[in-house]
This record gives structure tokens, sequence and C-alpha cells, in this order.
């Protein structure tokens, strides 16, 4: 069979007709492929736990499943009722909070107009009146949280049958990803799958630690600080930093108001420089030890795909889209022609560079992951 060298200028075409009409396809499967995806993740998660049942105990598949999403809908039971708990008393202060932000942005108002002499007062009466309504419509932003609530139990629903799904015909997708395959290329297939699944579920793990140890610490700066509801914003701030740069500027800015509003601007800018440490220690030890290297992305396509993520599936687009670039890196590198683009995703790699390692005791060191 003779095979033809298509230009470059029509393969590029067809490249850029592929990646509009899979982003069209993307977006059309919204409410399918978001919860697909993310139980995809969460499969890859508890799948050490299920082989574990069925290898060493005994069990029958079935009843690994069943188990493994008990277990998952404990923890996000507890999660939503911790949530819950926290907004609820979170709600009951806002009419405090607005008196306390009125008062501070009335002191800041004769400040700016006692020091720079300009006639604002207009403007921060805007200000103060936007402020006010926001704080004052308990009423709609429990509404609004209602109603984000509510649709997302369609969301909930079908992530939790496909990841019973996934998990209990896992055997059966691997065959058909492999088989699907000419006969020749079926054992580097395999290979990369196996690769795959291995990567994912470091990744996943190390990103669930590293929510844990971001949540900790954060935590701990703000009840340091005397910042209320500090266990609520640290554990937000842990999951907006699964959003690189972006999330970590959310949960800054809501951190350094509420400190705003409950407290004094010494306090609010005392918590700006921790947020700035807590993301330098997250970026230099927590990122290279705990998620490792060959997964991380770099900052022009995280943005990217962000930006994307939420065009496409909005709030969930955010949060998942750096797991779907990672895994997509995961498989460029893994094949044949593809090492390049998956050398384009990932962060330029130094030569001779020594991984770090830090003697935490005599018989435990930590060290950087690959």
């Amino acid at each position: 069979m003779n095979f033809f060298k298509l230009p470059f200028l029509l393969k590029l075409a067809l490249a850029i007709i592929s990646i509009i009409g899979i982003g069209y396809l993307v977006k059309l499967g919204q409410s399918i492929l978001a919860p697909f995806f993310l139980a995809f993740l969460m499969a890859m998660l508890f799948l050490p736990f299920s082989n574990f049942l069925e290898r060493k105990l005994r069990f029958p598949r079935s009843f690994s499943t069943i188990l493994s999403v008990m277990i998952m809908l404990v923890i996000l039971t507890g999660l939503i009722f911790f949530f819950g708990s926290q907004l609820s008393d979170f709600s009951k202060d806002i009419p405090h909070l607005k008196v306390q932000s009125t008062k501070v942005f009335a002191n800041l108002q004769s400040w700016v107009s006692h020091t720079f002499n300009v006639k604002i007062k207009e403007q921060l009466d805007y200000l103060d009146q936007g402020l006010s309504k926001l704080l004052s419509s308990s009423g709609v932003i429990l509404g609004f949280t209602f109603s984000i609530f509510s649709s997302s139990l369609g969301f909930l629903a079908f992530f939790i049958l496909f990841f019973i799904f996934i998990l209990n015909y896992r055997r059966i997708l691997n065959n058909f990803i492999v088989n699907v395959f000419n006969e020749k290329h079926q054992a580097s297939v395999q290979e990369v799958v196996s690769e795959v699944r291995i990567m994912t579920k470091r990744y996943i793990i190390g990103l669930c630690l590293q929510v844990i140890i971001v949540s900790t610490f954060t935590t701990i700066l703000l009840s340091v600080l005397g910042v209320k509801y500090a266990i609520l914003l640290g554990v937000l701030t842990g999951l907006l930093n699964v959003i690189p740069y972006i999330g970590i500027c959310i949960s800054l800015l809501i951190s350094c108001f509420i400190a705003f509003a409950t407290g004094s601007v010494s306090t609010c800018i005392y918590v700006a420089i921790g947020y700035v440490a807590v993301h330098a220690i997250d970026g230099n030890i927590v990122l290279p030890f705990v998620v490792g290297s060959k997964v991380k992305i770099n900052a022009l396509f995280s943005f990217i795909g962000i930006l994307l993520g939420e065009h496409l599936w909005g709030i969930s687009g955010m949060f998942l889209c750096i797991p779907a670039i990672a895994i997509i890196k995961i498989i460029f590198e893994r094949v044949e022609g593809l090492q390049p683009w998956g050398e384009l995703l990932g962060e330029e790699e130094k030569p001779n560079k020594k991984k770090k390692s830090y003697k935490i005791s005599k018989n435990i060191t930590l060290k950087e992951m690959d």
C-alpha cells in the first residue's frame, strides 16, 4: 500500500478542525462527560483498595465495588455536612459582618479623605451601599447556594453510577482499549495503559495529600492570626488550590475580606503575607515531594487549560482540567511521535538536576518524587 505525505498546511488544518470538533463534542456532552471523568479519577483512587479486597480477602468484585462506594459516600456526606454547618454559622454572622464592614469602610473613607484630600465620598458611598446589600441579602445567598446544590444532584447521581460501572467493569474497559488496536501493537498499548493507570493513581493520591497539607497549613495560619471561620477558609483554600494560581488568589481575596471585615487592616496584611508563604511552601516543597515532577504542568498551559475548562464545563471544568492535562501529558510522553507535545505541556527539565531530599529523622528521609 502506497502512502503519500500530506503538506504541512493541510495537516495543520486537519489538526485544527479535529480540535474544534472534539471541543464541540466535549461541550455538548458536559452533563455526561464531566461526572464520568470525575468518576474515573475517583475510581483510580479507590482501585488499590478494591484490588486488596479482591486479591487478599477474596471478596467478589461486586462486593468490593459496593464497599468502595459506601466509603466514598461517607466521605462525601462528611464534607457536605462540614460545609453545611460552617455555612450555617457564617449566615448567622452576616448581620455582624455587615455592621463591622460598614464601620471599617467608614474609617477607611475618613482616612483616605484626610490623607489624600480627595473627594471620593460619593464613590465610597456607592461601594458601601453595594456591600451592605450583598451582606444583607443572606436569603439571596442561601437561595443561590441551594440552587447550585439542587443542580448538582444530577451530577452526583451520574458520578456515583459511573464510579460503580468503572470499578465493576474495569477489566472489560481495559481489554477493549488494548484489543481495539492492531495485534502487533497490543503489548505496547498494554504497557502504556498500565503506566497511565499507575501514574494517574499516584497523581490523584498526591493531589489529595496536597489538599490536606495546604488546608492544614492555612487553618493553622488563620487560627494563629485569630481570623474567624479559620477551618472553613482553610479547607476552601486547600480545595481551590487544585486550580493553579487562580485558586490561591481567589481564596486569598476571600480570606482577606473576612479578616478585614472581622478584624483590622493589619490582620488582613498578615493573612496576605501568610498566604504567599503557604503558596511558596506548596510550590517548592509539597508539590515536588507529594505530587511529583513528571505530571507537573507548566504555568502557560495550566492557565490555558483553566480558561478552556471553565468555558466548556464551568466550575467543574476548572477543577478537572489540570488532572485531564496531566493524563494527556502522561499519554503523550509514552506514545511514539507525541513526545514533543508531552514536553511542551511539562516544565523545563534542567540537565543533571539532583533530586531534593530532607532528612526528618534517623530512619525517615523525604525524597522528591519523579
